[in-house]
């Protein structure tokens, strides 16, 4: 506990405060005691070092030892425990009138309250980047996910070092601050184990992670980190018996009784963000049981929909005069319209996803239990938001066993076809995504998606805050407008602790969020918000608010519409919308042609608004941006060289072979007694390709999206000595340099393929169609070994270790160059293809 400075012993810290600038202080100890502790003022950090205020003599009998005081966060700063969910819409929790149970959202919004005007920016790296920095997610360098970022300040996935986050500034104030789950801001070029970690959690203010790198994670093999360290505690697990949502819960709950046991006094931040429920929806069994059982979703979406409505209104997170749209059928058509066989289907789709986001919650609860019997609930203030953006739609109108394949355009996979993985839906089986018809309901009373960002159903979350006594009004409403980037203001607010000027000597931007606090008191519960104006723009749809008005682009392309063409001109080649959401809670009353000078005005707002925030040049492209170049450590080279095993090398920092040509060599040298193993894979289960030895004999094998193996096998195995083998592959195609002229042409064309043995060919194949974006891209590119799951079940199981000796593995890769003529037919297009649009 702090004490109270003994009066007499002020005047001996006099010489402290004055190497704290303009400090207000708070200080406790004997000065230069190892005990002794004070709070800085938080305008540089790190603080700097105090003079030293001992007595230095020749002996050390003679002088005196003094210890620079020990810095803590304001008295009374609480614990924090910041929590966000994935791809859930404002319909999904039972808080916000949903179906399924999220009772430790019902406890926490009892003992708190309530907020149904909280806004993210319809996408999960963005809104995680404005979230924990304060800022738009342009302004911090995330203007999509870093998966697709370009070469612009607004859309690199680099979070400037003008923007430190919450954890560093609560760090270098005295706080333990840790990150549990989902890390979806480490720029996809800097995820190797040689960084550079300055974008990891490590390097953005928080003292420990656990968790994984990247958009999506298998919850039952995930790409999972210690820090920066690759860990696998799933390995010899029986299959669904270990899942990272209980794994993450159980580390969390651990580090915070360890850092208590430690220094019961020091205040935590623990940022906890698990993938739940972003695709694949990875439930355990027992939870599925329960959700089964309860029979939530037999009547279909239509009737869903309709229910959540009524929920909403009954317990008035919704005004009672909000109106709901007719169901979307040009989108999505009617439950009765489906097949016997589709709403069999869609109701094991559903059924696994409220499964996921039950269990989710439950395990939130645990972490809620353990800082309760810790006694610390009371000095702790829990925000809990209910997803990152609205429901997720990537699954398409038929959902998908794989959403993998949804990023390489197939988006429409047949009902028939996904049967095959009905029995094992959600299971490590599947990467699954539910339809689209489902989503639509959940982001309930609203239109539209995640992706969306001119519709408040990709926009709008819910979210709850506890925090012991000092929220007396339990279980009231909020409804002032409010967006994550309100976040960060808010805690430093409830903390004591300010915005700094300085991190490591570098001048900080403006926090750009406004705290809201001020809502916490009862007397302020219908207090005008003050967060007045706020834009928002996601892949050429954008929108803008200001104070109760609603400027929006008419929705122009479903999130699984990802390929083709995009809009060449986003900024004025669009539909607008003008809705007033002080009259029309749900954005269901276009007032536009009322009021066209509110919509001129509003828009020449948002122009200003993109150009203070770094939102130009915007791009409406969506999965062309996927494959664009980066500056990861393979590019600028095509030809890569290996002479030892290695594994865990993700994606966006592996060669790339898509819409390539390119040549795999590897010397070997066989034993006696025969080999086998993997020589060199990339990707796994669900989108990959591998070559190793099976039986001895060489394979290559292309997994295109789990529905279809293209296999190249040599006819006999290798006999004991030195052997090279050769995959050579022809690629058909222009290549992605068709991108930079709005057309997708150059991807996913036909290749052939020859697998050489001691330079004599052995098999040669033609792919009519190769993969055009992604390999499955929470797996790694591994040499010698295959880490997490397997290209191919049926040929072996990992980590399937090679018994040869590798010599040297070489892989080449020949790019397509465009021609003049090339260049000349492609402009052509895209000139025509814009005149088109006028």
């Amino acid at each position: 506990m702090k004490t109270a400075l003994p009066v007499a012993s002020i005047g001996a810290f006099l010489p402290l405060l004055a190497a704290f600038p303009a400090l207000a202080v708070e200080t406790t100890g004997v000065p230069g005691s190892p005990g002794a502790t004070t709070t800085i003022d938080g305008k540089q950090l790190p603080a700097p070092d105090p003079k030293f205020e001992g007595v230095i003599k020749e002996g050390a009998l003679e002088s005196k030892p003094w210890w620079a005081p020990r810095i803590v966060p304001p008295k009374k700063a609480p614990n924090i425990l910041l929590i966000m969910t994935d791809d859930s819409g404002f319909g999904v929790p039972s808080t916000f009138g949903g179906v399924i149970p999220t009772p430790t959202m019902d406890r926490l919004a009892q003992n708190g309250l309530r907020y149904n005007n909280i806004h993210s920016t319809a996408l999960s790296s963005p809104t995680r980047a404005a979230l924990i920095t304060g800022r738009n997610h342009h302004s911090a360098g995330f203007g999509v996910i870093s998966e697709q970022s370009t070469g612009f300040p607004g859309y690199n996935s680099i979070i400037a070092k003008d923007k430190a986050t919450i954890g560093r500034i609560l760090k270098e104030n005295g706080y333990s601050t840790s990150w549990f789950g989902k890390d979806h801001n480490v720029p996809a070029f800097a995820a190797s184990k040689v960084g550079p970690f300055d974008n990891w959690p490590i390097g953005q203010g928080f003292d420990y992670f656990y968790g994984f790198v990247g958009g999506d994670a298998n919850q039952w093999q995930p790409n999972l980190f210690r820090n920066t360290t690759q860990i696998y505690p799933f390995h010899g697990k029986t299959p669904g018996t270990w899942n990272l949502v209980t794994a993450m819960a159980d580390d969390a709950i651990n580090h915070i009784a360890e850092i208590n046991q430690i220094d019961p006094n020091k205040p935590f931040f623990v940022y906890y963000v698990p993938g739940a429920t972003h695709a694949p929806h990875h439930p355990t069994k027992e939870w599925v049981d329960k959700i089964q059982n309860m029979h939530l979703f037999d009547d279909g979406w239509n009737n869903l929909r309709e229910r959540i409505f009524e929920n909403q209104k009954r317990l008035g997170v919704i005004p009672a005069d909000t109106k709901l749209e007719p169901w979307p059928k040009d989108v999505i058509k009617n439950w009765d319209d489906c097949t016997p066989e589709e709403k069999k289907l869609f109701i094991k789709q559903v059924e696994i996803f409220a499964a996921y986001a039950a269990y989710n919650d439950h395990e939130i609860g645990r972490v809620v239990q353990a800082i309760e019997d810790m006694g610390k609930l009371d000095d702790t203030i829990i925000i809990y938001i209910n997803g990152d953006n609205g429901t997720s739609a990537e699954g398409g109108p038929l959902g998908t066993p794989n959403e993998v394949a949804f990023f390489n355009g197939i988006n429409k996979m047949p009902v028939a076809e996904q049967m095959k993985w009905y029995d094992v839906w959600g299971t490590e089986q599947t990467y699954n995504h539910m339809s689209a018809g489902w989503s639509w309901a959940f982001d309930t009373p609203f239109t539209w998606f995640k992706q969306n960002a001119s519709k408040l159903g990709g926009i709008r979350q819910c979210m709850v805050v506890s925090w012991g006594d000092r929220i007396k009004d339990k279980g009231g409403l909020r409804d002032q407008f409010m967006h994550v980037i309100d976040v960060v203001p808010t805690l430093l607010d409830v903390t004591g602790i300010p915005a700094p000027e300085l991190v490591d000597g570098i001048k900080q931007a403006p926090i750009e969020g406004t705290s809201f606090a001020y809502t916490f008191d009862a007397q302020n519960a219908k207090e005008p918000s003050r967060h007045k104006t706020q834009y928002f723009e996601m892949m050429g749809q954008w929108a803008l608010y200001h104070e109760g008005w609603l400027l929006s682009t008419k929705v122009n392309r479903a999130p699984w519409e990802a390929f083709g063409a995009a809009n060449p001109d986003p900024l004025n080649n669009q539909v607008l919308e003008l809705y007033d959401l002080n009259k029309d809670f749900s954005q269901s009353q276009n007032i536009a042609s009322n009021h066209p000078e509110k919509v001129k005005e509003m828009k020449h707002m948002f122009i200003e608004e993109a150009k203070k925030y770094q939102v130009f040049p915007m791009d409406a492209s969506v999965a062309g941006r996927i494959v664009a170049p980066r500056p990861n450590i393979t590019a600028g080279r095509n030809e890569f060289v290996y002479t030892r095993p290695m594994v865990g090398l993700p994606q966006g920092d592996s060669p790339m072979l898509l819409n390539s040509s390119y040549t795999i060599t590897a010397e070997l040298t066989v034993p006696e007694g025969g080999a086998e193993g993997m020589i060199l894979t990339s990707g796994g289960r669900f989108a990959g390709y591998g070559f190793y030895l099976l039986k001895g004999k060489p394979v290559f094998l292309w997994n295109l999206v789990d529905l279809k193996r293209i296999r190249w096998e040599g006819s006999d195995a290798l006999a004991p000595g030195k052997h090279t083998l050769e995959f050579d592959f022809k690629y058909d195609g222009l290549g992605a340099g068709t991108l930079a002229f709005n057309n997708m042409s150059g991807l996913g064309r036909p290749g052939t393929g020859t697998l050489k043995v001691d330079g004599k060919a052995v098999q040669t194949i033609t792919m009519p169609h190769t993969l055009p974006m992604i390999l499955q891209w929470d797996e790694a590119f591994d040499v010698g070994s295959d880490t997490l799951t397997g290209v191919n079940d049926a040929d072996y199981l990992p980590p399937f270790p090679l018994t040869a000796v590798l010599n040297k593995l070489t892989i080449k890769v020949d790019r397509p160059q465009l021609s003049a003529a090339d260049i000349k037919t492609l402009k052509e297009g895209m000139e025509k293809a814009a005149a088109g649009r006028e």
